[in-house]
Order: structure tokens, then C-alpha cells, then sequence
């Protein structure tokens, strides 16, 4: 991948991140510091690097990996890289419809796969016991509003 196409990847990315930071919503508590304001910060930040990061790949600062000879990527690079990317898409298509917790667990999971880890049941269960425990110190205890661990079919929203 040439830089300029990596720097255009990460601005996506950057505005996905920018769009899942608009969803998040207000919390109940009244008080200045929300929890929209750090996911915001990391947000611009990625955006700010990202942008650099292109400023630099269209001046010719950046290193074009493709075109450096014998240099190889590792055996399954795609297939970790799509488990990456769609653990986070999973998770940014099904937390509205069906909670917190399964597509967390399936986010989850998608990291893991990304770094070598087998898909089983070992997996979504530790993966589970992560996302359960995010969802009950930020949504119980913290009061940020994940929206339900579990949304039931049938039930009221």
C-alpha cells in the first residue's frame, strides 16, 4: 500500500471514529466533563496525525514500503488486518439493535483473531468476560450511557 492510500485509510478510519463519537450519548449526570469529551480529543488527535501523516506521503517524505525489494508482508496480513477492521465494523453496526455486550464480544474477538488468537469458545468467553465488565464499570458505575448490555427483541427501547 502506497502512502498516500495508507494516509486516505486513516482519514477514513478517522472519520469513522469522528461519527461513532457523535453517537455516544449524553450522560445523565450534569457536569463538564462528559463522555463525549475524550473519545473527542483522541479522535481530532488521530485526525490531526492522519492528516500530517498524508501532508508528508504527498510531499514524498514517507517511505513507500511496496517498492523496498525482498521485503515481504507476513503470511496471513490480510486476513488479520479484515479481522481488525471487522470486529470494529461489527461493533459499529450492532450496538444499537442488540446492546453493548454481544458485538463488544465480537469486537473483541476480531482484535484477537487480528493478533494470532484461535476463534473458539475460549475466545468469546474471555472476550465476553471483557466486554461485561467495560459495560459494568462504565455503564453501572460510571453512569455512561452504553445503552443495555443485552437489548431483548420485543422489548421497549
Amino acid at each position: 500500500m502506497t502512502p498516500v492510500r495508507l494516509a486516505v485509510l486513516l482519514l477514513l478510519l478517522c472519520a469513522a471514529a469522528a461519527w461513532q463519537v457523535t453517537q455516544i450519548p449524553q450522560s445523565a449526570l450534569q457536569s463538564a466533563v462528559g463522555p463525549v469529551l475524550v473519545p473527542a480529543l483522541v479522535a481530532a488527535g488521530l485526525g490531526v496525525l492522519a492528516l500530517a501523516y498524508g501532508a508528508s506521503a504527498l510531499r514524498g517524505r514517507q517511505p513507500d514500503e511496496s517498492l523496498v525489494a525482498g521485503q515481504e508482508p507476513l503470511p496471513g496480513a490480510n486476513a488479520r488486518l479484515l479481522s481488525l477492521l471487522g470486529g470494529g465494523l461489527a461493533f459499529a453496526l450492532l450496538v444499537g439493535p442488540v446492546g453493548f455486550v454481544i458485538p463488544a464480544t465480537l469486537c473483541g474477538m476480531g482484535v484477537a483473531r487480528a493478533f494470532d488468537a484461535p476463534l473458539g469458545w475460549r475466545s468469546a468467553a474471555v472476550c465476553g468476560v471483557v466486554a461485561l465488565a467495560f459495560w459494568l464499570v462504565f455503564a453501572l458505575w460510571l453512569g455512561v450511557g452504553l445503552g443495555p448490555a443485552v437489548r431483548w427483541p420485543g422489548a421497549a427501547a
